[in-house]
């Protein structure tokens, strides 16, 4: 953990302004009380039918905040050389488009309906879209890996961890929180991602489960490689630690279909986790956080569920 203390402390001497992060602040702030007071991406962004407007909604979704936060950089750091550097823009103006086709990929579903029928049907295409996300999302990654960084860098944040222990300690540290919120409304509305499974026929249910929670999981595969590994070390060769807040930003805004509390904690997880990668070059870390977290989350809202619905029937 000292090591991890260090890292923000230089982060802190090195791309930490007040009067950008309060502004910063104000920005996310703003974005937050839009979507969860007006309703912004249920009713401006989402919708029943994938077009080229649910497209374009999730892009400039993504990509606001995050210019935003990188335009305002201009006004409180005095090295903002890399508005000149044309990766900067190509990176810049591409992350939202590959994460919001992410979000709207769904051309392998009619060859999955091909395959299965009836609940399996239902089982299989929530479970196999988690393992498409992760295709989706990090092949056009690893092409600007080929041409940008392939002679310079290893790809995007694979470089091993010398130690664990410090990862392990933050998610004890999470517990007390996870176990709050499985007592909230809207974070057992939301989850576990699995509770589908209890209204389909299934044979041996247990395996069905484990199943689907090893493919919820290896979503978060693509999340820190996308964010900690290709926005954090590929942008941080351009512009450094500068890159934090930004992508700090965009990882909020995909967490507005999620509940309150788990977006606005996201965005400080997103600059620890950041920081974190900037650091050790390295997603491992951020991804033994988040899978741990993502684990957790399924384990204290089923616990939480279940307590539910012994405190009512004891009430009956």
């Amino acid at each position: 953990m000292s090591q991890i203390i260090k890292y923000i402390r230089a982060f802190y001497q090195d791309a930490f302004s007040l009067y950008y992060f309060l502004l910063i602040l104000l920005l996310i702030g703003s974005c937050i009380y839009l979507n969860y007071w007006h309703a912004l991406e249920a009713r401006y962004v989402a919708g029943d039918q994938i077009d080229e407007r649910h497209f374009w909604g999730y892009y400039l979704l993504y990509g606001i905040p995050f210019a935003t936060a990188f335009f305002l950089q201009l006004f409180f750091f005095k090295d903002c050389s890399y508005f000149k550097n044309p990766w900067f823009w190509i990176i810049l103006l591409l992350a939202p488009a590959f994460f919001s086709f992410r979000v709207n990929f769904d051309f392998h579903q009619p060859f999955i309906k091909s395959l299965w029928h009836g609940d399996e049907q239902i089982f299989w295409l929530k479970s196999i879209n988690w393992i498409v996300r992760v295709f989706v999302v990090l092949t056009p990654v690893l092409i600007i890996w080929l041409i940008k960084d392939k002679s310079n860098q290893p790809f995007y944040g694979t470089k091993a961890l010398t130690h664990i222990k410090p990862y392990l300690t933050m998610l004890l540290i999470m517990i007390p929180f996870i176990a709050l919120a499985s007592t909230q409304n809207d974070f057992l509305a939301m989850y576990p991602k699995a509770k589908f499974l209890e209204q389909l026929n299934l044979p041996s249910k247990r395996l069905y489960y484990f199943i689907y929670e090893l493919c919820y999981g290896f979503d978060f595969v693509s999340i820190e490689f996308f964010f900690r590994g290709f926005l954090i070390l590929s942008l941080s060769r351009i512009c450094g630690p500068q890159c934090i807040i930004p992508v700090a930003c965009f990882y909020c805004t995909i967490h507005f279909g999620k509940p309150l509390g788990e977006a606005i904690s996201s965005f400080w997880g997103g600059i620890l986790l950041g920081i974190i990668s900037f650091n050790t070059q390295s997603v491992w870390g951020g991804l033994i956080i988040h899978l741990g977290i993502a684990w957790l989350m399924e384990t204290g809202s089923w616990l939480g569920l279940l307590f539910k619905k012994q405190s009512l029937t004891a009430i009956i």
